[in-house]
């Protein structure tokens, strides 16, 4: 009996309930917020460039999402990553883009590693995915990495670096002067929250169009249906509906970027869970875009503005009972470096927010009507290069649901707090154009 409670005490401890404004990285984060220094170019003119290459494996690689399934068995669609960098004088601010189900932190460090040693101008590196469920894995060291995310494979992270310069120098090669179009369409009926089927969706496409002085297009869209239409058995490489709908999309642009915006909480409204579905659901999502165009706006040219917050956190709370969790340096040791911050960019009124939490949509109506009152439009997105599990209303933290559970890493409260560095965000930016 002592061993065991000399075990229990040295891996669990109790969940800290303190309110988060009376927590010191609670005042880190406002502090830093409050002093945060918006790096703006000194040019007034755009210049766009893209490039979009194919990062399929030559050999079959472990599948990451749901639990371990091991190597693919075919490919279905091959995976691709893509790029929009923009400049305005001297600041170049580049989307990266992988149909990946996150950017590890460990990617992201090697990737920004190996654009230094290249010396190529970016200033800031805007990491999304289309957060399939059916991409690869092997980016991810570290145990939970070997055990539920398809492992390490140095080979694959070596390639998926050579990639990204690649895609980086080609669309830094093709830069060219531009305008820039904001849109926002709806779709009905599409997506569905998940957590709590009576509470509030976004449903709602937010698209930013690159169009060069040639005529040539790219788009950056954002969208909150999770990439999870295929079953959990499905062992083909797919990008899932994102794919599909870049695909179509990409009949008319030159490069379509499909980024998964507030994606916690919500999931698409299908009928099946086979690739003709996913076929069916991206078409869908396409006529909307097309036929339901609520807002378009033509953005003024101008400086980029952008900015990197560093996220502070309580310490992690993977939780194994309502009032008990491990100890964080166990939860280290399983999931390694959390990397948490956002990233922001601001392009004329248009404000882009790139998120470590995987945040659910229900936040965004508030955060888009706010932004709107400050004469912003406003673009969220997750997966940017750190990730800090699920972002779910406070009310919700002690019920037995997975996103909150399983998945709310470094609760409680953490709604609250992103709530609240959310609308401060959104202030700060409207001050500056």
């Amino acid at each position: 009996m002592g061993i065991l409670f000399f075990i229990l005490m040295v891996f669990f401890t109790k969940v800290d309930r303190r309110p988060y404004q009376q927590m010191d990285y609670y005042h880190a984060t406002m502090s830093h917020l409050d002093t945060i220094n918006w790096k703006q170019g000194r040019g007034n003119n755009w210049k766009a460039g893209w490039a979009k290459v194919n990062i399929t494996p030559d050999s079959p690689v472990n599948l990451a999402g749901y639990s371990p399934r091991g190597k693919y068995e075919f490919v279905q669609d091959s995976s691709f990553l893509r790029t929009i960098i923009l400049n305005s004088g001297d600041i170049h601010v580049a989307f990266v883009n992988f149909e990946l189900m996150i950017v590890h932190p460990y990617l992201e460090k090697r990737i920004r590693e190996k654009i230094r040693e290249a010396g190529l101008k970016i200033d800031l590196l805007y990491f999304t995915t289309t957060h399939t469920h059916s991409g690869m894995g092997g980016y991810m060291p570290g145990l939970v990495g070997k055990f539920a995310f398809g492992g390490y494979n140095e080979e694959l992270v070596s390639f998926l670096e050579e990639k990204s310069l690649e895609a980086l120098k080609i669309a830094h090669s093709k830069l060219d002067a531009s305008i820039i179009v904001f849109q926002k369409s709806l779709t009905k009926d599409l997506v569905a929250n998940r957590l709590k089927e009576t509470d509030p969706v976004d449903p709602f496409i937010r698209q930013l169009t690159f169009i060069n002085s040639k005529g040539q297009k790219a788009t950056l869209l954002s969208y909150s249906a999770h990439s999870t239409i295929l079953n959990k058995k499905f062992m083909g490489l797919s990008g899932d509906y994102p794919h599909y709908l870049s695909q179509k999309l990409e009949e008319d642009y030159d490069l379509a970027m499909f980024a998964a915006g507030t994606v916690g909480s919500h999931k698409p409204v299908v009928n099946g869970k086979q690739i003709e579905d996913v076929i069916q659901y991206s078409e869908q999502v396409f006529e909307s875009i097309n036929k339901n165009l609520l807002d378009s706006d033509t953005l003024d040219q101008g400086p980029i503005s952008f900015a990197t917050l560093p996220l502070q956190l309580r310490k992690a709370h993977y939780r194994t009972g309502k009032n008990i969790r491990i100890r964080p340096w166990v939860f280290k040791l399983l999931v390694g470096d959390s990397n948490a911050h956002f990233d922001m960019v601001l392009l004329g009124k248009t404000l882009l927010v790139s998120s470590s939490g995987e945040i659910s949509g229900v936040f965004m109506e508030k955060w888009e009507n706010y932004a709107r009152e400050n004469g912003l439009n406003l673009i969220v997105s997750c997966f940017n290069g750190g990730y800090i599990g699920y972002i779910t209303p406070d009310k919700y933290y002690d019920e037995k649901l997975y996103e909150t559970m399983e998945m709310n890493w470094y609760g409680p409260y953490n709604g609250a707090y992103f709530d609240e560095i959310m609308m401060k965000i959104i202030e700060k930016a409207a001050t500056l154009f």
